[in-house]
């Protein structure tokens, strides 16, 4: 199983363990990431300019890749997940938006959203099948109670993203059992930390991340989990009202399947 890998710059700096854990796993698992070349800054938000065209470029440059090589195209970060989703589906379904990308990039054969984008959690899930997850966990983390955090970006807007139900999602909860532990559903699991106002207005960060990690701790959490680098860092910096580690789901997925040691 083979997809074009899209990595996004901050998991070649700070969120290196998000990607390094990812791969190792995935090779256990049987599938392939072939990192796409020359690859560029997704911009990391999307524009919602309806006449910003150039900002999505990049995005499209990686989905064009992916649809030559006859690959999905597969990624880690959500904000990339995100950026990288969206701007795909503007290529499929706003014709201004297609015409002038495809216009602007002068490609042999134009593109039309063809390239499916997925998440290394729903590949998790439609790919590989949790079910054959479980059977290749030789280090179960049983007894071990994981608050799953989505935040925004992976959810949200859900007829787009379409990566789960947005209010009530289950994906990394069903990640959380395949690997042996046991999920803490809490009230503020896909509500914003704050991430992207952290530095005009760090005190609303804060107060954003310290209710989120103390529902997750008062509903009896051992830590966090998290596929976002930007909510990694604001959950850890910008808490001050407990002490619950939080961590990349690929950390514990690596755990559990016996190569965390190798991946470092």
């Amino acid at each position: 199983m083979t997809f074009s890998y899209y990595p996004g710059c901050t998991l070649k700096t700070k969120g290196k363990d998000l990607e390094t854990y990812a791969i190792k796993s995935a090779e256990v698992l049987g599938v392939t990431m072939e990192e796409l070349e020359d690859w560029q800054c997704c911009g990391a938000v999307y524009p919602m300019a309806k006449n910003e065209i150039a900002t999505k470029l990049s995005s499209v440059r990686a989905l064009v890749a992916a649809r030559d090589k006859g690959q999905d195209l597969l990624t880690l970060c959500s904000a990339c997940h995100h950026v990288i989703k969206r701007v795909n589906n503007d290529m499929a379904n706003d014709q201004n938006v297609q015409l002038k990308a495809n216009n602007y990039m002068a490609l042999d054969v134009p593109y039309t959203g063809e390239t499916t984008v997925i998440h290394y959690l729903e590949m998790l899930r439609d790919r590989v099948g949790f079910d054959n997850l479980k059977k290749a966990v030789v280090n179960p983390l049983k007894g071990v109670k994981i608050a799953a955090y989505y935040g925004c970006m992976l959810l949200r807007p859900s007829k787009t993203m379409a990566f789960d139900d947005a209010e009530n999602p289950t994906i990394m909860e069903d990640f959380i059992k395949a690997i042996g532990a046991t999920p803490v559903v809490y009230p503020y699991r896909n509500e914003c930390c704050g991430g992207y106002v952290a530095m005009e207005n760090n005190a609303y960060a804060t107060k954003k991340c310290n209710t989120i990690c103390t529902s997750a701790k008062e509903m009896g959490a051992d830590m966090i989990i998290t596929a976002c680098p930007l909510c990694m860092y604001n959950l850890d910096a910008n808490t001050t009202e407990n002490n619950l580690p939080v961590l990349y789901f690929t950390q514990l997925l690596a755990r559990a399947l016996g190569v965390e040691e190798d991946a470092q």
